[in-house]
């Protein structure tokens, strides 16, 4: 049995939309996608980026704050729900009484690969994000076993992909000691 898509035509409509149900979703290019709950692994590597990243930033006094999968970064095309977004103290204040959609670019987000997201992660996402101006973009992928790290330079995505007992790279958290093993079995 096929589903029919849900579709919206504007963002006012995804903001209001209720189905009825706890279903979370992702407007893309006007349709709704049903974002099923991550599996046991994709949210332990959530939370692991969460204390990470904030005890990188109570360390280095930054003026930053990283938040879970219900904050939203407004593309060009249309919002999208990063895994982690580390956005600043400004970002947040402008959020505080308002639906947590980012109108400017926060200076990390992080996407977790699950196997219906591989396309949309390290295509769709990665120009998306790159054209709005976020510095910096990690693809974590569990399924190949590595972290690719975008850093924006000159308008495009450089990027460094990582594995094993390599230690991660971030411009953002120059000091941050963290493996794509230990990442990977959080």
């Amino acid at each position: 049995m096929t589903k029919t898509p849900l579709k919206v035509n504007t963002l006012e409509e995804y903001l209001n939309f209720d189905d009825g149900t706890d279903h979370r979703y992702e407007l893309e290019d006007g349709v709704l996608l049903e974002m099923p709950p991550g599996t046991g692994k994709h949210e332990a590597i959530i939370t692991l980026l969460l204390i990470r990243f904030f005890l990188e930033i109570q360390k280095m006094g930054l003026p930053l704050q990283p938040r879970p999968n219900g904050t939203e970064v407004l593309t060009n095309k249309q919002p999208r729900r990063p895994d982690v977004c580390v956005i600043t103290n400004e970002q947040a204040k402008s959020i505080e009484r308002t639906s947590a959609i980012l109108t400017t670019p926060p200076p990390l987000l992080v996407e977790v690969v699950s196997p219906e997201s591989v396309e949309r992660d390290y295509i769709q996402k990665t120009a998306e994000y790159a054209a709005i101006g976020v510095s910096e973009y990690w693809i974590v992928d569990p399924l190949e076993n590595k972290v690719t790290v975008c850093v924006l330079e000159a308008g495009s995505y450089k990027q460094t992909i990582f594995i094993g007992n390599q230690k991660i790279i971030s411009p953002l958290f120059l000091e941050l000691n963290l493996t794509v093993e230990q990442l990977l079995i959080a």
